[in-house]
């Protein structure tokens, strides 16, 4: 785990750090899966941040000013949320076109989040699919 990324997982509530860990686990596994070698665990605007270079970037985080709600966020100028909205509308909620928002409470749908995921780590190879291959 990078140290920075590491240090700020270490700041967050305990149960807010163990549902971000399987978040983590989660791009970590699908990157795996996709045959992703190349990864970049680090931190942008403070918030844990993942990059592949054949994909977009993947950010979450946790704030105080939303207790009980984890954040990932998508860069605003794909059409990932826009996807993920058509594909899954019931499954996440979302805040336009920049992020899906996860209540702690709930289990994590690692199916779909992972094939959100997987979308994401591959989008400058799948941009051009409708629904990106969905």
């Amino acid at each position: 785990m990078n140290a920075d990324v590491k240090e700020k997982f270490s700041s967050y509530p305990a149960d807010i750090a163990t549902v971000l860990h399987q978040i983590r686990d989660l791009i970590l596994s699908v990157a795996k899966q996709e045959g992703i070698d190349e990864l970049e665990e680090t931190l942008k605007w403070g918030e844990p941040s993942y990059i592949a270079t054949m994909g977009s970037t993947i950010r979450f985080d946790y704030k105080v000013k939303n207790p009980g709600q984890v954040w990932l966020y998508f860069n605003c100028k794909t059409t990932l949320i826009e996807t993920f909205k058509e594909v899954y509308r019931d499954t996440f909620n979302y805040s336009g076109n920049r992020a899906i928002i996860l209540d702690i409470d709930q289990k994590l749908p690692t199916k779909e989040l992972s094939h959100c995921l997987s979308m994401a780590l591959r989008y400058k190879k799948i941009k051009h699919l409708d629904l990106l291959g969905a």
